[in-house]
């Protein structure tokens, strides 16, 4: 993988996307990341094209949800949102994680304290509880960071991304 262009973006950016490259690089089995607003909108991402972190042609990795950013967004959020639903007619309070294991893979949403989501689609034959361990490492380095000012320069960043 390579770095992302973090040219124009405050430390606090920065330093995300340099918590998600490795949460990307370092856990084996994850195939790609996604962060999301409350709102549903991607503020960070392991695709390349969606100006998250890169990839480079040495060693490729399988891409997430039909290869898209936009799609594993999607479904963070649509996850996120049911969960949360779920937990409020069942009077359960918040949900912290949400997993969903299938043939081919597995989709992961933890919730970040600011109501942001993490979501990650790993392969099936990862260790399930090494990928939770790594996203909570994650949200806790990245939930007091996520302030309004830095999801809008993330945003931004990613209207920007050809």
């Amino acid at each position: 993988m390579t770095a992302p262009s973090t040219y124009g973006l405050s430390t606090q950016a920065r330093n995300l996307q340099w918590l998600l490259t490795d949460l990307v690089e370092e856990v084996p089995g994850v195939n790609s990341v996604a962060v999301v607003s409350s709102d549903g909108l991607l503020l960070l991402s392991s695709d390349p094209g969606a100006g998250g972190a890169g990839e480079s042609g040495a060693t490729p990795r399988p891409k997430g949800p039909r290869g898209a950013s936009a799609d594993l967004a999607t479904i963070v959020s649509g996850l996120g949102s049911l969960t949360t639903g779920a937990a409020a007619l069942m009077e359960f309070g918040s949900v912290k994680q949400t997993m969903v294991a299938m043939e081919h893979g597995s989709v992961f949403v933890m919730a970040i304290s600011d109501g942001s989501l993490l979501g990650v689609h790993a392969t099936p034959d990862c260790d399930m509880s090494v990928v939770a361990y790594h996203m909570a490492l994650f949200v806790g380095r990245a939930g007091h960071v996520l302030t309004p000012e830095v999801r809008s320069e993330l945003r931004q960043s990613m209207e920007n991304t050809p």
